[in-house]
C-alpha cells in the first residue's frame, strides 16, 4: 500500500511539474509575443515595409550617389526581418543628414530605442544645421505606427548619402517598394 501511494504521489507529482513547464512555456510565448509586439524599434512589426514615391521636401537627390538610381545592390542590415542579404534596386538617392532616434508613440506602448532611420527633413523645425546627440526634436515621418508627433531624442547622426530602395525580402517573397531609408554604409554592390 504504501509502494502504491509513492508511485501516485510521484506520477501526480511528475504530472503538476510537466502541467506547469507547459503553462510556464505558453505564459513566455504569450508574453514574447507582447514583447515584440511593443519593441517596434528592434523588429519594426509596425513598419510601414513599402511607402509612396513621395519624399520630404526640401530633400536634395545626391549628384555622385555610390549606387546609382536604377542599379542593384545587397542590403547590409538587418532593419527589419528578411533585409540583410536581400537584393535591392535603387529607386533615389539623396544627401543629407540622417539619425537614430529613441521615441515614445504617440499611440501609447512602449519607448522605441535607436531607431535607423529618421533624416533630417523629417524633424519638424530643423533647420540646415545636422543636430546633436542628446537634442529632444518632434518626428515629422509616420514610417511606424505613433511615430508622426512623437517627442523624440536624437541618438546619433551621420552626414551621408540615404536610398530609397525595392527589393525582396529573404523570408516570403512579397515585393517591398519604395522603402525609406537605407545608407550608404548599408549597402554592398549586388554580384
Amino acid at each position: 500500500m504504501l509502494k502504491k501511494r509513492m508511485k501516485m504521489s510521484i506520477s501526480l507529482s511528475i504530472f503538476v511539474a510537466l502541467f506547469l513547464v507547459l503553462v510556464a512555456c505558453s505564459n513566455a510565448k504569450d508574453e514574447n509575443k507582447e514583447n515584440m509586439e511593443g519593441m517596434e524599434g528592434m523588429d519594426h512589426g509596425n513598419m510601414d515595409h513599402s511607402s509612396s514615391e513621395e519624399v520630404p521636401e526640401g530633400l536634395k537627390e545626391a549628384k555622385n550617389p555610390t549606387y546609382e538610381v536604377g542599379s542593384q545592390a545587397i542590403l547590409e542590415t538587418d532593419h527589419m526581418e528578411g533585409m540583410k542579404g536581400a537584393k535591392a534596386t535603387i529607386v533615389g538617392a539623396y544627401d543629407t543628414t540622417v539619425y537614430a532616434i529613441s521615441y515614445t508613440p504617440t499611440t501609447g506602448g512602449e519607448r522605441v530605442e535607436n531607431h535607423k532611420w529618421v533624416i533630417q527633413e523629417e524633424i519638424k523645425d530643423a533647420r540646415d544645421e545636422p543636430l546633436e546627440h542628446g537634442t529632444e526634436v518632434t518626428v515629422d515621418a509616420a514610417h511606424m505606427k505613433g511615430m508622426d508627433g512623437a517627442k523624440a531624442k536624437i541618438d546619433s547622426a551621420e552626414a551621408t548619402t540615404v536610398y530609397v530602395v525595392d527589393y525582396i525580402p529573404t523570408t516570403d517573397g512579397e515585393e517591398v517598394k519604395n522603402h525609406k531609408w537605407v545608407t550608404e554604409s548599408e549597402l554592398s554592390p549586388a554580384k
